[in-house]
């Protein structure tokens, strides 16, 4: 297998670019997918019900990036594996990955549905939005089991360097999900019910082919029905690389739910701003995650095969191609905000406050370059604590200090939004300091050789 792997041997920037643009893509229509749903929402239901789905995002983010945090450390187990050619180690992975989606799936569809009313009521969200709000999040919740699955099989695809399948699976359940949209708002006048509905149903049909496609292949991670259950060494270094990651987007989910909350002290125009303007600098983040997907997988196929110069090679040509990219984007949504608004709304007042809030977050897009892409290489190698505490202190944590003390000096939707800067500047100058000093490598290597002589 690993003759013939390209991320192993081909040219690094090639082989990043040629897993990088399937990844963009199918990050483009996953943002399209919930850009749908704006939209929607936005221009045929109104702003307090455009308010209402944006209040939930937050919400929806903790529960399920800690499960979809933790499944993460399969993708790297996986990957790693992969690249040492371990056919055993792999089937294993592949298996405990997918039991785990299961059983997060039935949990989270439980816990989620009967929280999501008083979670709504601890962030303050309007009386005149909570109901919808409290529907959204419900519905969502009851189908939770597709997106886990879903996140899982996509994770296990792209581990072993197949970035193409979950694309082409991208694009068939975004197309299902704005004909199912704009069925259910406009024929059916189902309105943010509608909207939820539509979103549960395309990640069902997502999930069904994504387990399709693992179950025909006839590479080394073919997926067994029969196989499907939690095999104890591949969940405990599941857990150990996982649960940090898990953490992290818990601990980053509850700094957003804050911000949300401090958000919702101001207006219902300042709610749906807020809302909007997360599908705008969504580009930025389809680009960063693209980039730290590809990264982390060419990191751990190569980690995997003991090739470490490939893999420094790797993070610098990441490092650039990142860079530039995401400075490009900068410059246009700075420029051109209040248009990239204007397909969301037509409230100008809402136009107005996302632009401002824009042109503060644009300018220090840059910086999350550097936390991206180094936190993805050691991640990808095997370390996982170190990133989530580096990120736990630097971005939400900061976060956290400057909602109680800064905040309350100068309250200001633009003080609130100043706090992402702050964070991302202070995180990627202590991930520079880390990622340079290189004993994190070190260690990955001690624990990879005791790995195999166990």
């Amino acid at each position: 297998m690993t003759e013939t792997n390209p991320i192993l041997t081909g040219k690094i920037w090639k082989q990043i670019l040629v897993f990088f643009f399937p990844i963009l893509i199918g990050s483009f229509f996953q943002q399209l997918y919930n850009m749908v749903d704006t939209f929607v929402v936005g221009r045929y239901v109104g702003t307090d019900a455009l308010a209402a789905v944006g209040t939930t995002g937050s919400v929806i983010s903790l529960l399920v990036g800690l499960f979809v945090g933790i499944a993460s450390g399969a993708t790297v187990i996986i990957s790693q594996h992969y690249g040492a050619a371990d056919a055993e180690s792999v089937i294993r992975a592949v298996h405990t990955g997918i039991a785990f989606s299961l059983l997060s799936g039935l949990f989270l569809m439980a816990v989620g549905y009967l929280t999501a009313r008083p979670v709504l009521q601890l962030m303050n969200v309007p009386a005149d939005i909570i109901g919808d709000s409290t529907m959204y999040m419900q519905v969502y919740y009851l189908g939770i089991i597709g997106n886990l699955i879903y996140n899982i099989g996509t994770g296990i695809l792209r581990a072993v360097g197949d970035s193409r399948r979950p694309l082409y699976i991208l694009i068939v359940c975004c197309l299902v999900n704005i004909v199912l949209d704009l069925t259910f708002v406009l024929v059916f006048k189902w309105a943010v019910f509608g909207v939820a509905f539509a979103t549960i149903l395309s990640q069902l049909i997502s999930a069904i082919l994504i387990l399709i496609c693992l179950m025909r292949t006839k590479d080394m991670y073919r997926l067994s029905i029969r196989k499907i259950r939690i095999y104890k060494n591949e969940f405990k270094e599941i857990i150990r690389i996982g649960l940090p990651s898990g953490m992290e987007s818990v601990l980053y989910s509850i700094s957003n739910v804050l911000m949300q909350t401090a958000i919702n002290g101001f207006s219902t125009t300042a709610i749906a701003a807020w809302s909007t303007i997360g599908k705008i600098d969504a580009v930025m983040w389809m680009v960063m995650q693209a980039f730290g997907i590809s990264i982390s997988t060419f990191v751990g196929q190569n980690f995997g095969a003991r090739q470490y110069d490939r893999v420094k090679q790797g993070v610098k040509t990441g490092v650039w191609m990142n860079f530039a990219s995401i400075f490009v984007i900068s410059v246009v949504i700075y420029v051109f905000a209040p248009v990239f608004l204007g397909i969301f709304t037509v409230d100008q007042d809402v136009i107005r406050t996302g632009t401002d809030f824009l042109h503060i977050f644009a300018p220090a897009y840059i910086f999350y370059v550097f936390i991206n892409a180094f936190s993805a290489t050691i991640r990808g190698c095997g370390e996982s604590v170190q990133p989530m505490i580096i990120t736990v202190f630097g971005i939400c944590g900061l976060r956290i200090l400057w909602l109680l003390v800064a905040l309350p000096l100068h309250h200001t939707m633009g003080m609130v939004a100043m706090s992402y800067d702050v964070s991302w500047v202070v995180t990627a100058v202590i991930f520079i300091i880390y990622y340079l000093r290189g004993h994190w490598l070190t260690r990955c290597k001690n624990r990879q050789s005791i790995g195999n002589h166990g």
